[in-house]
């Protein structure tokens, strides 16, 4: 199952209470107005760039302010013609990471 269909499938309400955040800290995170995350919490349908952000800053934990134009271009290139390069950078960063818990 892909990340965008898991968000699709829970509630943000329930994503924002795990994280115990309030609406405004939440919705903040990725320009919505609390009043507007309000109306997403009740069922309004949520547009796909919202879901996606909802994705990137609360499910995989991105700080979508320190991402550069230029940082996706260099994913994007080594996507089509590094990918071994790509997979092993990958696999280093996670290492580091599990390094520094």
């Amino acid at each position: 199952m892909s990340n965008v269909k898991l968000v699709e499938k829970i509630d943000p309400r329930e994503i924002r209470r795990k994280l115990g955040l309030n609406q405004q800290q939440f919705w903040s995170k990725i320009g919505v107005t609390q009043s507007g995350g309000s109306r997403y919490e009740s069922g309004r349908n949520m547009p796909k760039p919202v879901r996606e952000l909802l994705r990137l800053v609360h499910v995989e934990q991105v700080d979508i302010q320190r991402i550069k134009r230029e940082d996706v271009e260099v994913i994007e290139y080594l996507k089509a013609f590094e990918p071994e390069t790509l997979k092993n950078l990958k696999k280093t960063a996670k290492a580091k990471q599990k390094k520094a818990a």
